[in-house]
């Protein structure tokens, strides 16, 4: 049995805030040590699937750069492994063939999943927390007969129109869908895993592309076509930890949860290694006036002040008598002398300056306490107030900064 996967990387992430102002959301930092796509990759490799193809599109160079030939997913192969899949220009039409949809993307790269002549094709987000046995996943769609196998999840009722929601028979055959309904009539969503018989996928892809008024979107059309044509379609129950980091409260909580006492996502796991490409750090540095608890640190941190309830990416300092609480740090940020980080998300290389305040509670924000972010390489001038819920962009420096207070709910951009 030939299993071929094909992971969709190229979206944009929006709702990430700045932190896809500069990268696609695949390949935003996680957990310290690891890009979102890590995970996918590694379910991959240690599930025995050794032959990947990646669909990019929204500024691709830092996955690019992260990917590269593979090796620590074991994807460095001569036959098999892991290949880019870009958009192109056609001369014969002079125009971008960009991506239309998720369905579009596979379409397009349809010759590329014919040279290879799986049995099964596996089509994954890149975008997605979670480990799973794609092994088991494909034994049942091939013991049930299925064309089409959707991954699923039970979800909490608040948040099912989020989702594509699928009703079932106790067989597991599906029997209905909804695409992100407003009035959602069940609980079980679409992860947006899919496993198709290759032949019946190229089918289905090449009838939607010649479909006028699609969409070209698995969740959109193709699924509730091959519903409606009386396809077997199957859902498979996924009863582990699986997030979709798709938003700022949402990636903020997967840290939060890595945190617990008993986290549903084992990272120490040493059955199922999460693999990633990073580059060689020294041990950390606890300095004598530092103070670490319930925290996630990462190789060639210095601490000097209060880590609590955090996680550090590689190279983060902490001075003297600065604080971190509650917060997502990533690589070579600085937090300046006396400072305080609360409920905040920095992106790589940002410098807090000494006596600035990040999550500052000005007093005027209503309800739950929000989090605020700050883009890759800017600079927070000493001793600034910065609010909850602000969006700070990108490579900012002190001058952007008019004012000591910064409020809640604030949205400082720039011009990139």
């Amino acid at each position: 049995m030939r299993t071929l996967a094909m992971i969709l990387a190229g979206g944009g992430g929006s709702r990430l805030s700045v932190l896809t102002q500069k990268r696609t959301k695949p390949a935003v930092p996680f957990a310290g040590k690891y890009r979102i796509i890590d995970f996918t990759l590694s379910n991959c490799s240690n599930s025995g699937i050794l032959t990947v193809g990646i669909c990019t599109q929204y500024r691709p160079r830092s996955l690019n750069d992260h990917i590269q030939s593979g090796w620590p997913w074991d994807l460095d192969r001569v036959s098999g492994g892991v290949t880019l899949l870009q958009p192109y220009l056609d001369r014969r039409e002079s125009d971008w063939y960009w991506y239309q949809g998720t369905a579009d993307a596979i379409y397009q790269n349809l010759d590329f999943i014919r040279r290879r002549r799986p049995d099964v094709v596996l089509i994954l987000g890149g975008d997605h927390v979670y480990k799973m046995d794609y092994d088991v996943l494909v034994s049942f769609h091939l013991d049930h007969e299925a064309d089409l196998t959707v991954a699923t999840v039970r979800v909490a009722p608040e948040e099912a129109s989020r989702f594509g929601i699928l009703e079932t028979d106790d067989e597991y055959k599906v029997t209905g869908f909804e695409e992100k309904p407003s009035h959602p009539s069940g609980i079980l969503g679409s992860m947006g895993i899919y496993v198709f018989n290759a032949d019946v996928l190229d089918e289905v892809l090449t009838a939607d592309h010649a479909r006028a008024g699609s969409r070209h979107d698995f969740g959109g059309d193709i699924i509730p076509q091959m519903i409606e044509s009386g396809r077997p379609v199957y859902a498979f129950p996924y009863r582990g930890y699986w997030v979709d980091v798709g938003t700022i409260g949402a990636y903020w909580q997967a840290h939060m949860d890595l945190l617990l006492e008993k986290p549903r996502l084992n990272l120490l796991d040493r059955e199922w290694v999460i693999h990633t490409r990073s580059e060689e750090r020294p041990p950390v540095s606890v300095r004598g006036t530092a103070h670490i608890a319930h925290s996630l640190i990462t190789d060639g941190c210095v601490i000097a002040g209060r880590v609590e309830n955090s996680i550090l990416s590689p190279g983060v300092v902490v001075q003297r008598g600065a604080v971190v609480r509650n917060s997502v740090v990533m690589t070579d940020a600085v937090i300046g002398e006396g400072a305080v980080v609360d409920h905040a998300i920095l992106d790589k290389r940002v410098r807090v300056g000494a006596g600035a305040h990040i999550g500052w509670d000005a007093g005027s924000a209503v309800g739950p306490v929000g989090i605020t972010v700050v883009g890759k390489n800017t600079r927070l001038s000493a001793g600034v107030r910065v609010g909850r819920r602000c969006d700070i962009a990108a490579d900012l420096d002190e001058s952007a900064f008019e004012t000591d207070v910064i409020p809640d709910g604030a949205v400082i951009t720039n011009d990139v």
